[in-house]
């Protein structure tokens, strides 16, 4: 127990600090950046994740098997992370969000995801220890979710019927058109809301039906509270650099979605027959591996032969 407390102050501290310097200090908080300042700083943020995944190796008890439980739920999260940025940028796109404004809204959006990560991280795992065969709903529920991402149509997003956004137009005076960063402003005593704010909306709506496939999916890794609040946040922090390297080169990652997909589908059945197989973690470390790399690497040899 006091070992894994001194881990929880060392994330608490690189957290806060790498959080830090992601908003206050990289180039980025201003705006746009190019494709290769984003792919370096999305290099310092997972370099930091595998620097902390040697320490849980090296230090942590039951080193070895903590330290594949995190690597194998930092890659899950970190793959549907790429994927649900692919649906903030449909948003972005819709709203006519303009790029300098955009590392704004993900700010707050991260922030807030962290927030409501944890909070459905802590309410699945109670879940299990209180109610078991709720696996077998997780597991169905991660089977239904790889089926839909590879064969479900494409997300698609229609603001005039939109259930969402008529509710928020409703409750909320929302700036028709607005130029500038603020979610919300005064004007002739009025309190209005801007484009910005029913984008964050939007974006925050996206982030909670992910939840419902991202935080199974880990708990189906591990129930291990601390490597799984650990790993997402790992995964989900570094998003806004990344974020635009994505933008730039998102034709690279055509088949994504179906390796993303085979390991939702891996690990719903992994969830499925927990109790009377077991599937290692070396193991499951390995699949999504491969399935990470050959949909990556499918997707180079598609594009190229396209060029």
């Amino acid at each position: 127990m006091h070992n894994h407390f001194i881990f929880w102050v060392i994330f608490s501290v690189i957290i806060i600090l790498m959080f830090y310097i992601d908003l206050n200090i990289t180039s980025h908080r201003k705006g746009k950046i190019g494709i290769k300042t984003s792919l370096i700083w999305s290099g310092v943020w997972i370099g930091t994740a595998l620097l902390f995944n040697l320490l849980i190796l090296l230090f942590l008890e039951n080193g070895k098997q903590k330290a594949l439980e995190f690597l194998a739920g930092y890659l899950v999260e970190k793959s549907l992370s790429v994927d649900n940025l692919f649906v903030f940028l449909m948003i972005f796109n819709v709203m006519g969000i303009k790029e300098e404004n955009q590392p704004h809204v993900l700010k707050w959006g991260i922030i807030s995801a962290i927030a409501m990560r944890i909070l459905f991280i802590l309410a699945g795992i109670a879940l299990i220890n209180m109610f078991h065969p709720i696996i077998y709903f997780f597991g169905a529920l991660l089977l239904y979710a790889a089926y839909h991402m590879a064969f479900g149509e494409e997300t698609q997003i229609d603001l005039e019927n939109n259930r969402l956004v008529k509710f928020v137009s409703k409750a909320f005076r929302i700036l028709p058109k607005y130029e500038g960063r603020k979610f919300f402003l005064t004007q002739e005593g009025k309190l209005f809301f801007t484009p910005l704010f029913l984008t964050l909306i939007l974006i925050e709506a996206a982030d909670i039906v992910f939840n419902l496939d991202s935080v199974p999916a880990v708990i189906a890794i591990t129930t291990d509270s601390f490597i799984v609040i650990t790993s997402n946040i790992f995964a989900i922090l570094g998003l806004r650099a990344l974020y635009f390297a994505l933008a730039g080169i998102v034709d690279l990652f055509v088949y994504l979605k179906y390796g993303v997909s085979v390991i939702l589908a891996f690990v719903g059945l992994k969830m499925l027959v927990a109790d009377y197989f077991e599937i290692s973690t070396a193991l499951s470390l390995g699949i999504i591996i491969l399935c990470i790399a050959l949909s990556i690497i499918l997707s180079l040899m598609k594009k190229k032969r396209i060029a």
